[in-house]
């Protein structure tokens, strides 16, 4: 508990009466080399922390919320993208895609499965099967 004491009691006091903080915009121009080095860590210090402290509640509340684009690289070039099936084609049972990352576009072949495991998204295929005669 002293070394804590220690820190905030003395050890940042000190150290913020050693950073060189002009008080006029032509002060900036004065500074030498080691001033504005001892300047530029101390920034870079704040701001990182600032950062780290604030990226959680941005992520959580402001950024995690936001529409995004889903599809990345399936046939960009048109304006809308759909594919006719003959259900005549289809097999006993088949998987489509909905998270417009599979290889196989359209049919899935489980790249969601990487999608959920980084995004924390549970998107998953479109089954259809056919119906079973009595």
């Amino acid at each position: 508990m002293e070394a804590i004491s220690y820190i905030v009691r003395d050890a940042v006091p000190s150290y913020l009466k050693g950073v060189p903080i002009p008080k006029s915009f032509g002060g900036f121009l004065k500074l030498s080399v080691k001033d504005w080095l001892h300047l530029t860590t101390f920034t870079t210090v704040v701001g990182g922390v600032g950062y780290l402290a604030f990226k959680p509640y941005y992520d959580k509340y402001v950024g995690g919320n936001k529409d995004t684009i889903m599809n990345f690289r399936v046939e960009k070039q048109k304006e809308k993208v759909y594919d006719v099936i003959d259900v005549e084609d289809l097999g006993e049972k088949t998987n489509f895609c909905r998270c417009w990352r599979s290889k196989k576009w359209p049919f899935c072949d489980g790249s969601h499965n990487a999608f959920n495991k980084a995004t924390g998204d549970n998107v998953a295929s479109l089954i259809i099967e056919k119906k079973k005669s009595r």
